[in-house]
C-alpha cells in the first residue's frame, strides 16, 4: 500500500524499533471497509509482506484473538474494538468535544463530527446524533471510528491545509487520489490548489466528492498554541440545505463553535 507518512508519528531510533510488531500492525491495519476478508496473498499485496510472512502474521492474530478465520480467509474480530473503546473512553479530544456536537445537532437537526488526520485518511473521533431528524446516516461509513480517504473531504483539506509545506508536499507525493465520484479532485495540482483555498479561507466546502447526494462543510479546530488538532464538519443533503445555506447558516456556527473550544483542547 502506497500510505504517505503520519504527520504526528513519533521518532525513534533504528535500535528501538520492533519489525516484526510493524509488520504484524501492517498485515491488522490492511483490513477495511473496501477489504473485509483477506487470504494470505491478499494481505502480502496490501502489505509489501512475502505470502509466507503474510500467512505467518495472519495466524498468529488469529491465534491471538484479533482476527477470525475459516482457514482460507481471515476477519477481524470483536477484540479489536478494545483497542478503539479504550481510546475512547480515555481520550481528552472526544470527551472534550462531546457536550459541543451533541449540542449543534440538537439546535439545527444536522449531524457534526470531529476529524484527526491519519496518514492517508481522515478517523471521525466523535460524533453527534441528529436530534429531530431522520436517524438515516447521510453519508457512508459515517460513524465513530470511520476511515475516510482525506483527499475528497472537507476534513481532509482543512487538516492538510495545516501541515508545513515539506509535509503536504510528501503528502502529495505518497497520496493515490482515487475517484469516487465524478467530481472527486484526482489530480495533485488541482488538489493543492483546493487545500490551499481551505488555508485562506480557513473553512472548506466539498460538494459531492465523497459521495454523491452528500456534501461537507469544515472547520480547523486549533488549541490555544494555534495548532490545528481536529476539524468539526457538518453533513447534509443537497435536499436539506444547498451550498449557500450551507456556508450562510452552518458556517458561523462552525467557527463560533471553534472559538469556544479552544481554551478546552
Amino acid at each position: 500500500m502506497n500510505t504517505p507518512p503520519t504527520p504526528a508519528s513519533t521518532p525513534i531510533a533504528k535500535a528501538d524499533f520492533i519489525e516484526g510488531m510493524a509488520k504484524g500492525m501492517a498485515v491488522l491495519e490492511s483490513f477495511d471497509t473496501e477489504r473485509q476478508r483477506l487470504n494470505a496473498s491478499l494481505a502480502a499485496q496490501r502489505t509489501g509482506l512475502t505470502r509466507a510472512a503474510a500467512r505467518r502474521h495472519l495466524l498468529t492474530l488469529a491465534h491471538l484473538g484479533y482476527l477470525e478465520s475459516d482457514g482460507s480467509y481471515f476477519w477481524l474480530a470483536p477484540k479489536v474494538l478494545r483497542f478503539s473503546g479504550s481510546y475512547l473512553a480515555s481520550a481528552r479530544l472526544p470527551r472534550v468535544l462531546q457536550p459541543t456536537l451533541n449540542r449543534l445537532a440538537a439546535q439545527t437537526q444536522q449531524s457534526f463530527s470531529a476529524v484527526v488526520l491519519d496518514g492517508s485518511e481522515v478517523v471521525i473521533v466523535a460524533r453527534s446524533g441528529v436530534y429531530g431528524a431522520p436517524s438515516r446516516v447521510l453519508a457512508y461509513g459515517l460513524h465513530l471510528g470511520a476511515r475516510l480517504p482525506a483527499h475528497p473531504t472537507s476534513t481532509g483539506r482543512v487538516l492538510l491545509a495545516a501541515l508545513p509545506a515539506a509535509a503536504l508536499t510528501a503528502w502529495l507525493k505518497g497520496a493515490t487520489l482515487q475517484r469516487l465520484t465524478p467530481h472527486t479532485l484526482t489530480q495533485v495540482g488541482p488538489l493543492r490548489q483546493a487545500i490551499a483555498r481551505a488555508r485562506r479561507d480557513d473553512w472548506c466546502l466539498a460538494v459531492e466528492e465523497h459521495e454523491l447526494g452528500v456534501h461537507a462543510l469544515a472547520v480547523p479546530l486549533r488549541n490555544l498554541q494555534g495548532q490545528t488538532v481536529a476539524a468539526l464538519n457538518v453533513v447534509a443533503s443537497p435536499r436539506q440545505l444547498d451550498e449557500g445555506s450551507l456556508q450562510r447558516e452552518m458556517l458561523p456556527l462552525l467557527q463560533e463553535a471553534a472559538r469556544e473550544l479552544r481554551g478546552l483542547l
